[in-house]
Protein backbone atom coordinates (compact mmCIF):
# COMPACT_ATOMS: atom_id res chain seq x y z
CA UNK A 1 0.00 0.00 0.00
CA UNK A 2 1.38 3.53 -0.90
CA UNK A 3 2.72 5.30 1.96
CA UNK A 4 0.65 8.41 1.20
CA UNK A 5 -2.63 6.22 0.99
CA UNK A 6 -4.32 8.93 3.40
CA UNK A 7 -4.26 11.36 -0.16
CA UNK A 8 -6.01 9.07 -1.78
CA UNK A 9 -8.96 8.77 0.49
CA UNK A 10 -8.42 12.75 0.80
CA UNK A 11 -8.95 12.37 -2.82
CA UNK A 12 -12.13 10.49 -2.57
CA UNK A 13 -13.86 12.29 -0.02
CA UNK A 14 -13.19 15.58 -2.02
CA UNK A 15 -14.29 14.41 -4.89
CA UNK A 16 -18.15 12.84 -3.26
CA UNK A 17 -18.15 16.49 -1.33
CA UNK A 18 -18.19 18.34 -5.10
CA UNK A 19 -20.40 15.65 -6.56
CA UNK A 20 -22.78 15.71 -3.25
CA UNK A 21 -23.48 19.33 -3.97
CA UNK A 22 -23.28 19.20 -8.01
CA UNK A 23 -24.17 15.49 -9.62
CA UNK A 24 -22.38 17.09 -12.88
CA UNK A 25 -19.76 19.19 -11.94
CA UNK A 26 -16.70 17.11 -12.97
CA UNK A 27 -18.90 16.17 -16.35
CA UNK A 28 -19.29 19.78 -16.96
CA UNK A 29 -15.63 20.52 -15.93
CA UNK A 30 -13.81 17.97 -18.44
CA UNK A 31 -16.10 19.36 -21.50
CA UNK A 32 -14.75 23.12 -20.52
CA UNK A 33 -11.86 25.40 -19.70
CA UNK A 34 -13.12 29.45 -19.95
CA UNK A 35 -11.65 30.80 -16.83
CA UNK A 36 -11.80 34.52 -16.51
CA UNK A 37 -8.27 35.03 -15.01
CA UNK A 38 -5.01 34.12 -14.70
CA UNK A 39 -3.33 33.58 -11.07
CA UNK A 40 0.68 34.47 -11.02
CA UNK A 41 1.55 33.84 -7.73
CA UNK A 42 4.39 32.57 -4.95
CA UNK A 43 4.62 28.34 -4.80
CA UNK A 44 4.04 28.84 -0.88
CA UNK A 45 1.94 26.06 -0.01
CA UNK A 46 0.07 28.49 2.71
CA UNK A 47 -1.67 30.52 -0.49
CA UNK A 48 -4.09 28.26 -2.37
CA UNK A 49 -5.13 30.43 -5.27
CA UNK A 50 -8.88 29.12 -5.62
CA UNK A 51 -9.52 28.86 -2.09
CA UNK A 52 -8.64 32.51 -1.13
CA UNK A 53 -10.81 34.11 -4.11
CA UNK A 54 -13.71 31.26 -3.57
CA UNK A 55 -13.40 30.05 -6.68
CA UNK A 56 -14.06 26.18 -8.33
CA UNK A 57 -11.95 24.21 -10.08
CA UNK A 58 -11.81 25.45 -14.02
CA UNK A 59 -12.40 29.34 -13.18
CA UNK A 60 -8.61 30.43 -12.22
CA UNK A 61 -5.69 29.72 -14.24
CA UNK A 62 -2.94 29.54 -12.33
CA UNK A 63 1.01 29.68 -12.32
CA UNK A 64 2.76 29.70 -9.18
CA UNK A 65 6.75 30.23 -8.63
CA UNK A 66 9.09 31.13 -5.85
CA UNK A 67 8.16 34.73 -4.95
CA UNK A 68 5.50 34.96 -7.69
CA UNK A 69 8.43 36.72 -10.34
CA UNK A 70 7.49 37.37 -14.27
CA UNK A 71 11.29 36.95 -15.69
CA UNK A 72 11.52 37.88 -19.44
CA UNK A 73 13.47 34.32 -19.57
CA UNK A 74 11.28 32.23 -17.63
CA UNK A 75 9.83 30.23 -20.76
CA UNK A 76 7.87 28.46 -18.47
CA UNK A 77 5.67 31.79 -16.79
CA UNK A 78 5.75 33.41 -20.42
CA UNK A 79 4.15 29.72 -21.90
CA UNK A 80 1.21 30.21 -19.33
CA UNK A 81 0.52 33.75 -20.45
CA UNK A 82 0.63 33.13 -23.46
CA UNK A 83 -1.83 30.50 -23.15
CA UNK A 84 -3.67 32.17 -20.67
CA UNK A 85 -3.95 35.51 -22.97
CA UNK A 86 -4.00 33.75 -26.68
CA UNK A 87 -6.16 30.76 -26.06
CA UNK A 88 -8.11 30.89 -23.19
CA UNK A 89 -8.77 34.79 -23.42
CA UNK A 90 -8.53 35.66 -19.84
CA UNK A 91 -10.23 39.08 -19.05
CA UNK A 92 -7.51 39.67 -16.28
CA UNK A 93 -4.02 38.66 -14.96
CA UNK A 94 -3.66 38.79 -11.07
CA UNK A 95 -0.38 38.87 -9.80
CA UNK A 96 -0.70 38.34 -6.10
CA UNK A 97 2.40 37.93 -3.33
CA UNK A 98 1.95 37.54 0.00
CA UNK A 99 3.50 39.31 3.41
CA UNK A 100 6.08 37.15 4.79
CA UNK A 101 7.16 35.61 1.86
CA UNK A 102 10.23 33.65 2.30
CA UNK A 103 11.86 33.95 -1.37
CA UNK A 104 11.69 37.86 -0.66
CA UNK A 105 13.14 37.83 2.70
CA UNK A 106 15.70 35.46 1.30
CA UNK A 107 16.39 38.27 -1.49
CA UNK A 108 16.51 40.60 0.63
CA UNK A 109 19.02 39.04 2.90
CA UNK A 110 22.71 39.32 2.37
CA UNK A 111 23.19 35.72 2.07
CA UNK A 112 24.03 32.80 -0.34
CA UNK A 113 20.88 30.56 -0.38
CA UNK A 114 22.85 28.46 -3.54
CA UNK A 115 20.75 28.41 -6.75
CA UNK A 116 18.21 30.13 -6.01
CA UNK A 117 20.22 33.31 -6.00
CA UNK A 118 19.93 33.81 -9.18
CA UNK A 119 16.09 33.65 -9.95
CA UNK A 120 15.95 35.49 -6.59
CA UNK A 121 18.22 38.44 -8.33
CA UNK A 122 15.00 39.92 -10.08
CA UNK A 123 14.03 40.87 -6.05
CA UNK A 124 17.68 42.15 -5.64
CA UNK A 125 16.96 44.70 -8.63
CA UNK A 126 13.66 45.89 -7.34
CA UNK A 127 15.34 45.96 -3.68
CA UNK A 128 18.16 48.22 -5.12
CA UNK A 129 15.85 50.39 -7.25
CA UNK A 130 14.14 51.77 -4.52
CA UNK A 131 16.09 51.49 -1.29
CA UNK A 132 16.60 54.72 0.02
CA UNK A 133 12.35 53.96 1.10
CA UNK A 134 13.82 51.25 3.42
CA UNK A 135 16.02 53.55 4.92
CA UNK A 136 12.76 54.73 6.60
CA UNK A 137 11.93 51.75 8.01
CA UNK A 138 13.41 50.39 11.50
CA UNK A 139 11.70 47.14 11.62
CA UNK A 140 12.90 43.92 9.38
CA UNK A 141 9.76 42.40 8.91
CA UNK A 142 8.19 46.09 7.63
CA UNK A 143 11.08 46.08 5.51
CA UNK A 144 10.85 42.64 4.02
CA UNK A 145 6.52 43.32 3.78
CA UNK A 146 7.23 46.45 1.70
CA UNK A 147 9.47 44.46 -0.99
CA UNK A 148 7.13 42.13 -0.86
CA UNK A 149 4.56 44.86 -2.20
CA UNK A 150 7.44 46.51 -4.76
CA UNK A 151 8.02 43.26 -6.06
CA UNK A 152 4.24 42.71 -7.10
CA UNK A 153 4.48 46.17 -8.47
CA UNK A 154 7.63 44.99 -10.66
CA UNK A 155 6.13 41.70 -12.01
CA UNK A 156 2.89 43.56 -13.30
CA UNK A 157 5.04 45.89 -14.96
CA UNK A 158 6.75 42.91 -16.37
CA UNK A 159 3.91 40.99 -17.50
CA UNK A 160 2.99 44.54 -19.55
CA UNK A 161 6.54 44.92 -21.06
CA UNK A 162 6.02 41.25 -22.94
CA UNK A 163 5.25 41.07 -26.26
CA UNK A 164 2.24 38.92 -25.33
CA UNK A 165 0.17 41.50 -23.42
CA UNK A 166 1.33 44.38 -26.00
CA UNK A 167 0.00 42.10 -28.75
CA UNK A 168 -3.07 41.28 -27.36
CA UNK A 169 -3.95 45.23 -26.91
CA UNK A 170 -3.11 45.94 -30.41
CA UNK A 171 -5.61 43.50 -31.07
CA UNK A 172 -8.27 45.69 -29.18
CA UNK A 173 -8.32 42.38 -26.49
CA UNK A 174 -10.03 43.54 -23.06
CA UNK A 175 -7.41 42.05 -20.32
CA UNK A 176 -6.48 44.20 -17.12
CA UNK A 177 -3.37 43.39 -15.24
CA UNK A 178 -3.47 43.88 -11.34
CA UNK A 179 -1.03 43.59 -8.06
CA UNK A 180 -2.91 42.12 -5.18
CA UNK A 181 -1.21 40.89 -1.84
CA UNK A 182 -2.10 38.24 0.49
CA UNK A 183 -2.24 38.30 4.15
CA UNK A 184 -1.43 34.96 5.54
CA UNK A 185 -2.28 36.23 9.04
CA UNK A 186 -5.52 37.56 8.92
CA UNK A 187 -6.95 35.44 5.12
CA UNK A 188 -7.27 39.34 3.52
CA UNK A 189 -5.95 40.35 -0.04
CA UNK A 190 -5.23 44.04 -0.56
CA UNK A 191 -5.40 45.40 -4.11
CA UNK A 192 -2.11 47.69 -4.55
CA UNK A 193 -3.95 50.01 -7.18
CA UNK A 194 -1.34 49.33 -10.31
CA UNK A 195 -4.07 48.08 -12.43
CA UNK A 196 -3.16 48.68 -16.02
CA UNK A 197 -5.58 47.64 -19.32
CA UNK A 198 -3.79 49.29 -21.81
CA UNK A 199 0.02 49.86 -23.22
CA UNK A 200 -0.29 53.24 -23.15
CA UNK A 201 -0.19 53.06 -19.40
CA UNK A 202 3.23 51.77 -19.48
CA UNK A 203 6.87 53.61 -20.33
CA UNK A 204 7.67 54.86 -24.05
CA UNK A 205 10.84 52.37 -23.53
CA UNK A 206 8.99 49.11 -22.82
CA UNK A 207 5.93 50.12 -25.59
CA UNK A 208 6.17 48.32 -28.63
CA UNK A 209 4.48 49.28 -31.80
CA UNK A 210 3.41 46.31 -34.00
Amino acid sequence: MSSLQHLFESNVEWADGIKSKDGKFFEKLKAQHDPDYLWIGCADSRVPANEIVGLLPGELFVHRNVANVVAHTDLNCLSVLQYAVEVLEVKHVIVCGHYGCGGVHAAYEDKEHGLIDNWLRNIKDVYHKHHKRFDRLSCEDEKVNLLCELNVKAQVSNVCHTTIMQSAWRRGQKIDVHGWIYSIGDGLLKDLDVSISDADEIPDAYRMEG
